[in-house]
């Protein structure tokens, strides 16, 4: 850690030393579409850390820019985002639209700079602040369907399993990388899953090996958080829905110190009920609560350098984390019903800081981000391991803070093209690196209850042990070049190395007998290397149309198996890293005026070394081999439009086919030949329709009566490589009536309003969880 802090010093005093402040300005003024002047509006310099608010003249000054052409953003409460290109020394006038007139101008920081998602040749789906509260996103999950060809679902654990085109999270180590505010929510353990204070989140569909490494084999889910500035604003939000859903939030961002210092805090704690009934005690099954909070304070030691720390934390308690029936049949007869003669409480605790210097010089920009992230996650009595009433299998993993505490250490630099640049070529680089430690301690007891769990003489008991250490670096590079003015070509590169070392330990016990502790070798070591490159060619037909072709490879790290309870399965074996090749073909379309966006693409993937679970009994534990190749091919379209003041209407569809065209199973000393089987948690169809209409009430305080509908649709999915384990396309209806103003929102909603009874995970042995029944309540939030 202290070769990191001293390298982060170093580039810093390099950049301090390169660059010299220059005194260059940009003026103008924002009016509204009847030329009256808008007051408040931010106005951001993309790719720097320049930003201010537009005074009572809706006038606003930019000093100490860089030559050349700038970037700039202009959004306000109520109006359509306007992204404007200007130059130093340059006088400009600036309209905004109302928000029921126009689509909002969207800047996404996907390619690790800030840039118009109408530019990038590539797949991104962008939700900003209102239409994650549109959709009432509380989860990633929960972004199933509202994305093109996305699902995610979990077995009520909180590790939510997500793909992307039929690229899926198949083994422990996710297919669709996750970040958050930059940093890379490592494992299934690590991210923080819930949505809150977000500003936007960009979904990048498709490899993104080149600029994000491990595990973006199937696509980004990347959130972006609020950040202070210097006006003060906060809010304080109460909701209340059936199943004693409560959420209590508040925050605040601020400045400190005008221009220099700022502050910003958010706190959410939630709980409910639960859904499921046990009928072993007729209780209440998966009672949770949990908080999350969100802390920023910013440092603006110049207009060119900037520190951010940012501290995030998740507590969750589950009271019954695997509320799961013993087949899809079961869970569909009786739903919301199960029989288990163990509840265990899950305690799971997150903790994520990240510490962002960012410099924007005239000839370079500079950021370093040094990132910390652990989760400690236990069951404070034993789990029913068998998911019924019978003694057969219960799980013990609280063996004190020593065990099952995963820590992630990462350090990311990144040189970049400055904010203002008359070059035609455009370039990022950098160095990744991370260490990760990860002991895992489980005791598996065969013929017991949580009854007779500790007891002396239960029937069998095994005890695994199982310490794992990685590390890694990377470093990456992309260019885009303007071969003329409508033709652009993107090229980049990754190379990435990894270690990753396990120890594991068995012991058994017969009838409370002396442990019998494995002899076999059980410490493995392996090296993984992998490259990533990418090309694409980008047209634009005019400003507002383009066509792109682009082609790009991902990997998702490889890695060696966990001990199995099972003698005749090798102790630890590696297996090889995953890798998916992409071919995409798209256009990005804006018609009329800024009224409609047309976006729609087809892509074409083959995956290599399948990395897929393989179930062994008797212990039940899931381990991980290459056994297979994939195909998967498909169709996306994303449409918005504001055809009339005050109707907005959002349809996107995804289709998609993936097959494996090579998947041969172990199965009792044979082989099972599943070629031609479609990958699990893979929908074929996707489809969301979104209309909503807003009224203006009151034009002086924004008091606006808003109504919502949307109609998704998930189609066919297995959950097993057999395909046995299916369900069947279903239709879910949600919906919220409320009023809008500056100063509060009040809404009505309901989701899943036709109680649609469904399957949305299931194990390869046939444990099933069921997706939310119908849901309804109330949400008041509170403005300053």
């Amino acid at each position: 850690m202290k070769r990191i802090l001293s390298l982060i010093g170093l580039c810093l005093l390099i950049c301090f030393a390169v660059n010299a402040q220059q005194n260059n300005k940009i003026l103008g003024t924002v009016t509204d579409s009847k030329n009256v002047a808008i007051a408040g509006v931010t106005v951001e310099v993309l790719n720097s850390n320049l930003s201010l608010a537009t005074n009572s003249s809706g006038a606003f000054e930019i000093n100490n820019i860089p030559t050349g052409k700038l970037k700039l953003k202009f959004s306000a409460l109520g109006y359509a985002t306007a992204i404007v290109y200007a130059r130093a020394s340059e006088t400009i006038g600036v309209i905004l639209h109302e928000t029921n007139q126009r689509l909002d101008d969207v800047t996404v920081s996907a390619q690790k700079t800030e840039q118009n998602v109408k530019d990038l040749p590539m797949s991104i789906s962008v939700l900003s602040a209102a239409k994650v509260q549109d959709h009432r996103l509380l989860n990633t999950k929960d972004l199933s369907a509202v994305i093109p060809n996305l699902y995610s679902s979990n077995p009520g654990d909180g590790r939510n399993v997500t793909s992307i085109r039929g690229i899926g999270t198949t083994s422990y180590d996710p297919a669709i990388a996750t970040y958050v505010d930059g940093v890379n929510q490592f494992s299934l353990d690590t991210y923080i899953a819930s949505l809150f204070d977000v500003e936007r989140i960009e979904v990048l569909r498709g490899p993104q090996g080149t600029l994000y490494g491990r595990n973006a084999m199937g696509g980004v889910i990347n959130i972006i958080t609020k950040q202070p500035t210097n006006t003060t604003s906060g809010f304080a939000s109460v909701d209340f829905g059936n199943f004693g859903q409560q959420r209590y939030s508040a925050g605040i961002r601020s400045a400190l110190i005008k221009d220099k210092l700022f502050f910003g805090a958010a706190g959410l704690f939630n709980k409910a009920d639960g859904f499921y009934t046990n009928e072993f005690n007729n209780s209440k099954f998966d009672k949770l609560h949990g908080f999350l909070g969100n802390y920023y304070l910013k440092f603006l030691a110049s207009d060119k350098f900037a520190l951010t720390l940012n501290v995030k934390h998740n507590e969750n308690r589950n009271n019954g984390t695997f509320p799961l029936a013993g087949s899809v049949n079961d869970a569909l007869e009786n739903p919301f019903k199960l029989n288990q003669n163990a509840t265990a409480e899950m305690v799971d605790n997150l903790f994520n800081t990240s510490l962002s210097a960012n410099y924007s010089g005239d000839a370079i920009n500079f950021s370093s981000q040094t990132a910390y992230q652990s989760n400690y996650r236990y069951y404070k009595a034993p789990l029913d391991g068998d998911f019924s009433p019978i003694d057969g299998v219960a799980i013990v993993n609280n063996y004190g803070k020593d065990w099952n505490k995963v820590q992630v250490y990462t350090q990311e630099f990144k040189l970049s093209s400055p904010a203002a640049n008359n070059s035609k070529l455009n370039w990022v680089a950098g160095l990744y690196g991370f260490y990760q430690t990860n002991p895992v301690k489980q005791g598996t007891y065969f013929g017991a209850d949580a009854a007779f769990v500790g007891a002396p003489f239960p029937f069998v008991t095994s005890i695994n042990t199982n310490t794992g250490k990685s590390y890694g670096i990377a470093a990456y590079g992309q260019v885009s070049y303007a071969i003329t003015e409508k033709l652009t070509a993107t090229a980049g590169l990754r190379y990435d190395y990894e270690h990753k070392k396990l120890t594991g330990l068995n012991e058994f016990m017969m009838n409370g007998s002396a442990p019998i502790v494995d002899q076999n070798d059980t410490t493995g070591k392996a090296n993984f290397k992998a490259l990533s490159p990418k090309v694409s060619l980008a047209y634009a037909i005019t400003d507002k149309n383009n066509v792109y072709a682009t082609y790009n490879r991902g990997y998702r790290a490889g890695g060696l198996t966990p001990v199995g309870s099972d003698r005749s399965v090798l102790p630890l074996v590696a297996y090889k890293p995953e890798y998916s090749n992409n071919i995409e073909i798209g256009s990005k379309n804006v018609f009329l005026d800024n009224r409609l966006s047309v976006n729609v693409s087809a892509f074409y993937i083959k995956l290599t070394d399948a990395q897929v679970p393989v179930l062994v009994l008797p212990d039940a534990v899931t381990i991980t081999r290459n056994a297979g190749k994939l195909t998967s091919k498909g169709v996306e379209l994303e449409l918005s439009t504001k055809p009339v003041n005050g109707l907005s209407i959002d349809y996107n569809f995804g289709y998609t086919d993936a097959k494996y065209t090579s998947l041969q199973l172990p199965n009792d000393g044979a082989t099972v030949n599943l070629n031609g089987n479609r990958q699990i948690y893979t929908p074929e169809l996707t489809s969301m329709f979104a209309p909503q209409y807003t009224y203006e009430l009151d034009k002086n305080t924004k008091l606006n009566l808003v109504a919502r509908g949307e109609w998704v649709f998930i189609g066919n999915q297995f959950f097993d490589l057999g395909n046995q384990i299916q369900q069947k396309g279903y239709n879910l209806f949600n919906a919220k009536l409320g009023v809008t103003s500056k100063r509060f929102d009040l809404f009505v909603w309901g989701r899943n309003l036709g109680d649609k009874t469904y399957v949305d995970y299931a194990y390869d042995f046939g444990a099933a969880h069921l997706g939310n029944p119908r849901t309804y309540g109330v949400t008041l939030t509170g403005k300053f």
